[in-house]
Order: structure tokens, then C-alpha cells, then sequence
């Protein structure tokens, strides 16, 4: 399997991981001033562990406002409305605390204030024109990886899909990642956000490799390099390791610990090189059925892949990530059809449905929504195979069908 040797990644300055890096969050905020405007998930409010958080800044001389009403999957609307607030209050710096709508909020609300509006100046890559305010990002669940990429995703009514904003602006200044804040999670937020980590990680190892043009602005997302690569694994490997013991046993800390850190090297890896086809096809799914996006992403990802085995490059990638996720199969083939059935077999294990049948998608929606999904040139440019119109359309249909089992891909 050939190695590409050359990279790019954009990061936040700094980024503390583990059980109580938390305690770092007056020092990271300090550095930008001391007023500052958490933007926080609604059920968060009234928690011990947030109540702590926010007297202890306020005791460290912060003046700190609160921001809840976060909507889940950011219709516009609710971020001009969160913008309008923050420009009231006038913060040195903004605080994210919740899940992948939380943290993508305070990314929209900093550009908002910033570089003023609409939303839709910025849809797709490389259009905020400069710095936005300064952030400092902690997750409560594990799996978006918003921390530490340069994406953030709307909805925007006019369009039957979710749109990304994409620049290194975008990128928090800093991430604090605390495992002790997902013990809480709920099982459904655990399993949904965990397999949208492993596709993360899965999407980013296969993502095809592009030839940069170093003489001129990069894109955001650089397909797989040298960083990706080994990230990506790692990721896979935890995340296929412990994501099902997580879900079953929400107080396990050592398995919560290796969900957060997997989460967080898959969105490392991710935000550099982009992710395909799942996403893709999951933009326009998640707006026709309201699903969780990583619902959408981990039911999609095995039939993902088996479109993909028909390039023998990317054939090869997925049998390590086979590999990354326990498969001894003395073949590329068996490897990479073992990569497929352990996904199914983790899908089951944790509630991911099987077909699209399941969260009702029509067979007559189909066609619709592949072409909604081609209109995300950016994500199926990244695919490591040809993905026109008809190939989105086999996959989906393929993922309507169902049928995948532990072992029937074989």
C-alpha cells in the first residue's frame, strides 16, 4: 500500500486531552480577554458540572453571558438570532460547550460578528475572508470533532440539504477535550456520535490523494497525506475497540477515554484531508428524515465501501482499516471484506438501522436524492472512486435494499 509523504494540517494553538483538562479552561480564556459569551447546549443548563464551570470563571474575575437557545441541526435562522446576541453582550472570546450543534453555533456566531452576514456569503470553501473571534471549544460528546475542524454545518430552508461553511478560520483556537464531560451522554448520542467518528476516520484513510499546488491557496480539505494516514488508524482502532462498550456501559471510563481521544484523532485527520461519500449522500438524507447525521453516515458507510472495492487502491486501504479493526484474513480481499462485516456487526451492536427503508426513505426518493448528493462536488471529489450521478444512486439503492449482514458480504 503505497504512503503518501507529504501533508498539511491547521489546528487549533493548543489542544488538552484528558480526565480534568478542564481545569485548563480559565488559562486558555484568559489569553484572549475576560469577556466571554458561552454558547452552550440547552440541557446543559442546570447541570452541577456547568454551574461549576461558569462560577469558577466568574470567581476568576470573567464576566461570562450564556447562550442556549442552540438548535439541533442550526437552522440559520437561530444562529442570526445567537449573532445578534453575541453583538449585544460585545465578548473578547467565545466558549462552546455541548455537542457537534453547540460547537458549530459558536464557529458561526464568531463569523457572524466578525464579517457580518448572511450565512450564505460563505457556503462552501475558503470564503471567510479573515479571523473570526477567538474560541475555545469543549465537546460533550464524542464524534463530530468540530474542536478541531474547519467546517461547520447549517440548514438552510431554501435548499433540500445541509450546507457546509469551510475555511481555516473556522478552526477553534482551542480545544480542551475531557472525557468526563461525555459520562453523561445518553445511549443514542453515544452511539450516533461515536459512529460518526468511525466514518470520520474510515472516509479520511480512504479518501483519495490529492496533488497539492503549493504556488497558490490551498483548499480546506487536502485529501489523505502522511498525518492522515496514521491518525486515521489509530482512530479506527480505538473507535472499533470500545465505541460498542461505551454505548453499553455509559459509565466505563476507560472506554468513554478511548471513544474521546479516537473522536478527536479522527477529526484531527478528517479536517485535513475532508470525508466522501457517506457524508455526501447523508447531507440530503438527514434533511428528508431529521435523523442524526451520524445515524445517516454509519448506516451508509458499509455500503460505501463495497462500492469502493472496485478500485484496487482503495480496495487495498480498506482491508487496513480491516486490519485496524481485528481482521488476521491472509488476504487483501478477506481484510477488506472483513473491514465491511465488523462495521455492520458494530452498526447492529450499538442501533444503527441497516437500510434506508428503515428511517423511511422511499424507493421513488432515490433518484432525487442522489442528485442532491452529487451537488457536494467537494465530498465526492474526494472519493477514491468515480462517483457521478449513477454510482450515488447504486450505493443508495444498494442501502435501501439492506441485506448487509456480519458475513454476508462475502
Amino acid at each position: 500500500m503505497n504512503h503518501v509523504t507529504t501533508g498539511t494540517l491547521r489546528l487549533p494553538t493548543r489542544v488538552h486531552f484528558g480526565y480534568g483538562t478542564r481545569g485548563q479552561l480559565g488559562e486558555v480564556l484568559g489569553l484572549s480577554g475576560r469577556r466571554v459569551l458561552a454558547v452552550v447546549d440547552p440541557f446543559l443548563i442546570g447541570t452541577p458540572v456547568f454551574g461549576e464551570m461558569v462560577a469558577g470563571l466568574r470567581e476568576g474575575g470573567f464576566d461570562v453571558a450564556v447562550y442556549s437557545d442552540v438548535l439541533p441541526e442550526l437552522p440559520i435562522a437561530s444562529l442570526d438570532a445567537a449573532a445578534a446576541f453575541a453583538r449585544e453582550f460585545r465578548p473578547d472570546v467565545l466558549l462552546a460547550v455541548g455537542g457537534g450543534s453547540a460547537l458549530d453555533a459558536a464557529k458561526l456566531v464568531g463569523l457572524l460578528v466578525a464579517h457580518g452576514g448572511p450565512l450564505s456569503r460563505y457556503y462552501g470553501e475558503n470564503l471567510v475572508p479573515g479571523p473570526s473571534l477567538p474560541l475555545v471549544a469543549m465537546p460533550t460528546t464524542a464524534g463530530t470533532g468540530s474542536e478541531v475542524t474547519p467546517v461547520a454545518v447549517v440548514s438552510d430552508p431554501e435548499r433540500e440539504t445541509k450546507v457546509g461553511i469551510s475555511s481555516p478560520h473556522l478552526v477553534p483556537t482551542t480545544a480542551i477535550v475531557d472525557p468526563e464531560l461525555t459520562l453523561g451522554a445518553p445511549r443514542g448520542v453515544t452511539a450516533f456520535a461515536g459512529i460518526d467518528a468511525l466514518v470520520h476516520a474510515v472516509e479520511s484513510f480512504t479518501a483519495a490523494e490529492l496533488e497539492p499546488a503549493w504556488d497558490t491557496v490551498l483548499p480546506v480539505f487536502t485529501g489523505r497525506n502522511a498525518f492522515s494516514d496514521v491518525l486515521a488508524l489509530r482512530a479506527v482502532e480505538l473507535l472499533g475497540s470500545s465505541l460498542a462498550v461505551a454505548v453499553d456501559e455509559p459509565g466505563n471510563r476507560r472506554a468513554r477515554e478511548e471513544v474521546a481521544f479516537g473522536s478527536l484523532l479522527a477529526g484531527v485527520s478528517f479536517g485535513a484531508t475532508g470525508t466522501h461519500l457517506s457524508h455526501a449522500l447523508q447531507y440530503p438524507i438527514g434533511a428528508a428524515t431529521k435523523t442524526p447525521h451520524g445515524l445517516g453516515t454509519g448506516l451508509l458507510l458499509p455500503y460505501v465501501l463495497r462500492a469502493c472495492l472496485a478500485d484496487a487502491g482503495a480496495a487495498e486501504r480498506i482491508a487496513a482499516v480491516g486490519g485496524a479493526l481485528g481482521s488476521a484474513a491472509s488476504t487483501v480481499d478477506e481484510r477488506a471484506r472483513d473491514a465491511i462485516s465488523s462495521i455492520v456487526a458494530l452498526n447492529r451492536a450499538i442501533g444503527v438501522p441497516a437500510s434506508l427503508r428503515e428511517i423511511g426513505i422511499t424507493a421513488a426518493q432515490l433518484p432525487q436524492l442522489a442528485e442532491l448528493a452529487s451537488r457536494s462536488a467537494r465530498l465526492v471529489a474526494i472519493a477514491p472512486i468515480p462517483a457521478p450521478t449513477a454510482v450515488l444512486l447504486d450505493i443508495l439503492a444498494d442501502a435501501h435494499a439492506g441485506g448487509l449482514s456480519e458475513r454476508s458480504d462475502r
